[in-house]
């Protein structure tokens, strides 16, 4: 939308001819400005309470699923469990605040290394577990449990492409000596996380990736080409290869049509304007799948309608909102490049399950941060979070890097 704003005129000239349209950039270089004068701890702590906030509410969501999902015996166990992870969750919040970005950055190379390994580790026979005909989990079975190498390294990549942002400094614009062996490592990964198949995961990642090296002075020429050839090479191959993606492709695209997503449509919109109430869904036991992951928006808007989305959306606007404000009052380019990688992480993920969910991007599995179940995705986007608003602990700081 255009702004315009009076700039003084030459005597005798039209009056249009002291106006001045606004633009975006400017727009934000203002915010940049005003958010340079402010206490970060502000929007810190905005943020902070805004995850409570969709924490509590997931959690909600979450029992009123499993009241009906879940058999009497094993309920108590399954709220045990859900509440659990959110503590869980918050606890890593906490500490990954305790430690920051600072904190963590001598970190950085070990932790590029485990998740390397932990990516290539699902390629082994016995080490991963096989759901729906994709390896993305690791498994545990010395704590029972299963973790998704690519929810950790959409947060150590983040970390690593800051930390390297910094060291380059102007050699980053630089395409061979800069950019592209940091592009190089950065499309080894998302190949690996591809391959699962996993292109939710993927795509999440490279966006976050690319996001992060084009905020850390990468060339815009640079990021678009690659956002070109990779993003739609991986594309085009996942169409051609995985029949899956294909089907995903047409019912976007209104060639063709998905139960699921019409179910999931459907249900979101039987709950009007108040829903039909908690634990008073049925569409989960009619036919409709991952309510409780990929699409937790429609088992919202089923069960607390129109009222429970906004409320829902207008969370996580606050959430995105802050999240700017917070990052444009870091004056410490590394700590604020990896606040800005690490928020703008959670806000992509929360934005790709509104767009499919609501039909506007292809199906694919992409849980609600906060909100939906799964103890990877959970944890991650609080650490996610925790390093992020960590960024706050000397934030007045400059470094020398």
């Amino acid at each position: 939308m255009a702004r315009f704003r009076r700039t003084p005129a030459t005597a005798g000239s039209h009056a249009l001819a002291g106006e001045h349209q606004v633009t975006i950039f400017e727009r934000l270089d203002d915010m940049a400005r005003r958010a340079g004068r402010l206490d970060p701890a502000g929007p810190a702590i905005a943020v902070f309470c805004t995850v409570l906030a969709l924490l509590a509410l997931g959690f909600l969501i979450q029992v009123s699923h499993a009241s009906t999902t879940v058999r009497p015996e094993a309920f108590r166990a399954e709220v045990l469990s859900l509440l659990g992870f959110r503590l869980l969750g918050l606890f890593v919040l906490l500490v990954g605040f305790r430690l920051g970005p600072q904190g963590v950055r001598p970190l950085i190379p070990a932790l590029t290394w485990i998740v390397l390994l932990m990516l290539v580790a699902v390629y082994v026979p016995g080490l991963s577990a096989v759901k729906n005909g994709s390896r993305r989990w690791l498994e545990l079975p010395f704590l029972d449990l299963t973790v998704q190498p690519s929810e950790i390294a959409r947060v150590v990549i983040v970390l690593w492409v800051a930390s390297r942002c910094v060291q380059l400094g102007p050699r980053l614009q630089d395409m061979r000596r800069g950019y592209m062996p940091m592009l190089c490592f950065g499309t080894f990964l998302f190949g690996l996380i591809l391959g699962e198949p996993d292109l939710g995961g993927a795509l999440l990642f490279f966006l976050c990736f690319v996001c992060t090296m084009w905020v850390g002075g990468a060339r815009p020429a640079h990021v678009a080409g690659s956002l070109g050839m990779l993003g739609g090479g991986a594309l085009v191959l996942g169409a051609t290869m995985l029949a899956y993606v294909r089907e995903r492709i047409a019912v976007w695209m209104g060639e063709s049509t998905n139960e699921q997503v019409l179910l999931t449509v459907r249900a979101m919109a039987s709950g009007d304007m108040f829903g039909v109430g908690l634990t008073h869904g049925g569409a989960r036991n009619s036919g409709v799948q991952y309510m409780q992951t990929d699409f937790a928006l429609s088992l919202v808007g089923e069960e607390l309608g129109f009222l429970g989305i906004t409320v829902v959306l207008g969370l996580l606007f606050t959430y995105i909102w802050f999240s700017l404000r917070f990052v444009l009052s870091i004056r410490d380019r590394y700590r604020a490049l990896v606040a800005f990688g690490l928020l703008v992480s959670v806000a992509f993920q929360a934005m790709l399950h509104v767009q499919v969910v609501t039909g506007l991007a292809p199906p694919k599995g992409m849980n609600l941060p906060f909100i939906s179940d799964g103890g990877s995705s959970l944890v991650a986007s609080c650490l996610a979070v925790g390093l992020a608003l960590g960024a706050v602990r000397g934030a007045g700081k400059t470094s020398g890097s």
